[in-house]
């Protein structure tokens, strides 16, 4: 019998199993992505070259049915799919729902609080108000004598029949997840492999985290609340993946499921569950990988992304075709989690956010939101409240024959009374002024979104591209870049199921942290190579594992870097992973300046982390096929639908265009309405719209230079 697969990455090395990947190209790749409301799908068949595309309710009692129905609806043969990727919102709605299994903490003698004690902030920065609950609570945090210093030497030994007394009361009070984190475990680990050794003879399954393999840097608060999160979510997503992959399984599929992570990368389903704190911020994650995938194709590397839901809108910044990932990402009040994560400012605006006057008298959008039951006044369904959403229908920017959910919905002038009733009369304007309000309001909560993920990373807004996604993303990208001096708008084909996209279009991807934490000048240089070299071997050993198919590995080096005596850090860009103590030193003072405009050549520059990520880059997929090419129209006037007043500070009649009918070189100037299955978009009085080769619509925003 001959060797499988798996068996023969073993016996080669990384040059041969690179050869074999290449030659085992996948074919028909089947990207999914669930979110609350829509499951969205994107199944691309290499051999035929065809795209195609589905939109499903989300099955919020089982996930999995939602995933198998939209296949079914592309009607995708399941038994003859290479590979299905999966973007999923389980472990971040779990979190923020509190929806966790019960977890026990063993931890050091005088340690157990913690999580609680943190770092000393407040829910509200203001008074004295706001509570919060730890992951884990009190009673189920138990201490045992152990300790290790800073140094990663033994001060007091572990303690073995107090830990097999603590992991025996957690058992008993019916706990199904266990973390164990004991004090400086980074430095020196050996405690926590021999507590998670112990409670493998008797933990009744396999949800056991030892802090230090998740998260091998120093800030006990931090690695402690990362690894209750991952315990805490660990059996939820592993219940789910492993009933998505019996489903499907169940209809013929024959091979791995991969799930992204929130750095933008995937991993096998087998193994998720293993460190399942990676995959919060899933979906995010996989439509800014999506955008970085599409600005590299269209010429544009340098994006902000921009993403409006029905409920929020998220952000994030791309630099040389490369997401901004960040390992402090805190996804609520008192829950950072220090896993290498897509970093994603998201702000309470979306086409469901609800405006309302506060007792101050004052216009005020969001962050509440009608969601999709009752939602909008417009979408018929029994909302009362009027929103975002309404506000553009009464604005003449979406198509009132197209967004009514059911039959028989409101009217515009139904809707034009609501809006007078609840919000006009009491800001002395009519309805259509009040619409035009909210508007402004919560395009200037978005564009302070905008502003403040690329100036608090050190960037000009100028200096990019906005990236217009999500339902409601192109309705408002334009205005939101005159208002920061944003020159162009990329809208991408199907701005709808990006995230969809980004989990066919995304690499393999596995990130480390291991703490130094010294000075600079008090360090061997040496060890600092040695952690680089045993970190990329570590990556190109777990990429090897999967059978997906890739192009080539690629290595991103990086430290964090600190002054002594600060607190914050700053991730310093590598250019190999063999650099001198005095090029770190003048990359990081270089960095320090251009951020902070400050020079401190009298204090020392302590080095924190060694960081690397190992990249295995996936086939290039053609985004000219998610627009039928069959349906293109031979000039802009076929494509004409229609005309319809709308108002940009005035009424102005304004052409109404399809996009699927778009001729490849249309160019259409604004004012300018495009509409398509999944969005709408906008282009304003002096705004220029131009399609490029992979039926991306580039907006040059009038005005600017």
């Amino acid at each position: 019998m001959g060797l499988g697969l798996a068996s023969r990455f073993q016996l080669l090395n990384w040059g041969a199993r690179l050869r074999i990947l290449k030659e085992s190209q996948q074919s028909l790749v089947a990207g999914i992505d669930v979110g609350g409301t829509f499951t969205d799908l994107v199944l691309f068949d290499a051999d035929v070259g065809t795209i195609r595309v589905a939109k499903t309710p989300t099955t919020l009692d089982n996930q999995a049915t939602g995933v198998l129905n939209a296949l079914k609806k592309a009607d995708a043969d399941i038994s003859v799919l290479d590979l299905v990727v999966h973007g999923t919102t389980a472990t971040t709605n779990a979190i923020l729902e509190r929806n966790l299994a019960k977890t026990g903490l063993i931890t050091t003698m005088g340690f157990r609080d913690i999580l609680e004690l943190g770092r000393r902030t407040r829910p509200q920065a203001y008074g004295m108000k706001g509570d919060f609950r730890p992951i884990i609570p009190r009673n189920l945090r138990l201490e045992v004598p152990e300790r290790m210093d800073a140094g990663g030497n033994v001060l007091v030994p572990l303690d073995e029949p107090a830990l097999r007394n603590a992991l025996t009361a957690l058992i008993d009070k019916g706990c199904e997840s266990l973390v164990i984190h004991f004090l400086h475990s980074y430095a020196n680990p050996d405690h926590e492999l021999r507590a998670a050794e112990i409670a493998r003879e008797v933990w009744p399954n396999q949800n056991i985290t030892a802090g230090h393999s998740l998260l091998s840097e120093s800030r006990e608060y931090e690695r402690g609340v990362t690894a209750s999160v991952n315990a805490a979510v660990q059996p939820l997503l592993r219940r789910y993946v492993e009933r998505l992959a019996d489903q499907l399984a169940g209809e013929g599929y024959k091979h791995d499921v991969l799930v992204m992570n929130g750095n933008g990368g995937m991993v096998s389903a087998r193994r998720v569950a293993t460190e399942a704190a990676k995959t919060v911020m899933s979906g995010p994650a996989s439509g800014v990988m999506a955008a970085a995938y599409t600005g590299r194709r269209a010429g544009m590397p340098n994006l902000i992304t921009y993403d409006m839901g029905g409920t929020s809108t998220d952000v994030a910044l791309i630099r040389n075709a490369e997401p901004a990932v960040s390992n402090e990402i805190e996804i609520e009040y008192g829950m950072p989690i220090h896993v290498p994560m897509v970093d994603v400012r998201t702000v309470g605006a979306g086409g469901g956010s609800i405006a309302r006057i506060t007792s101050g008298g004052l216009l005020q959008v969001g962050p509440e939101s009608a969601g999709a039951l009752p939602g909008p006044i417009c979408y018929g369904r029994g909302g009362t409240l009027p929103t975002i959403s309404d506000a553009n229908m009464l604005l003449g920017r979406l198509n009132p024959t197209r967004l009514a959910a059911v039959p028989g919905g409101p009217t515009i002038k139904e809707i034009a009374s609501r809006f007078e009733e609840t919000l006009g009369k009491k800001l002395n304007l009519d309805a259509i002024g009040a619409a035009a309000a909210v508007i402004r309001i919560a395009n200037a909560r978005m564009g302070n979104a905008v502003r403040m993920v690329s100036v608090s990373l050190g960037a000009d807004p100028r200096d990019f591209a906005l990236f217009a996604f999500g339902g409601a993303g192109p309705l408002h990208s334009t205005a939101i870049a005159r208002e920061l001096g944003i020159p162009k708008v990329l809208t991408p084909s199907r701005p709808g199921i990006t995230n969809a996209l980004g989990c066919v279009v995304a690499d393999l991807r596995h990130d480390f942290v291991n703490t130094v934490n010294r000075p600079l000048d008090a360090i061997d240089i040496e060890t600092v190579h040695e952690l680089f070299a045993r970190q990329a071997h570590d990556g190109k050993r777990l990429i090897g594992k999967e059978a997906v198919a890739i192009c080539d590995i690629r290595e991103i080096h990086s430290v964090d870097m600190q002054f002594v005596g600060q607190t914050h850090l700053l991730r310093v860009p590598l250019a190999s992973s063999q650099p001198t103590a005095a090029e770190l030193q003048q990359r990081f003072e270089h960095l320090y300046f251009e951020r902070f405009r400050v020079e401190l050549p009298e204090i020392r520059a302590n080095l924190i982390n060694v960081n690397t990520t190992v990249v295995g880059r996936r086939a290039e997929i053609d985004l000219s096929l998610l627009i039928d090419v069959s349906g293109r129209k031979s000039s802009l006037a076929e494509a004409h639908i229609g005309m319809r007043q709308v108002w940009f500070d005035r009424w102005i009649e304004t052409p109404i265009y399809w996009r699927d009918h778009l001729p490849p070189e249309a160019r259409i100037a604004g004012p300018a309405v495009i509409e398509q299955m999944d969005t709408t978009i906008i282009l304003e009085p002096g705004d220029e719209a131009a399609q490029d080769h992979d039926g991306n619509i580039i907006i040059t925003i009038g005005g600017m230079k």
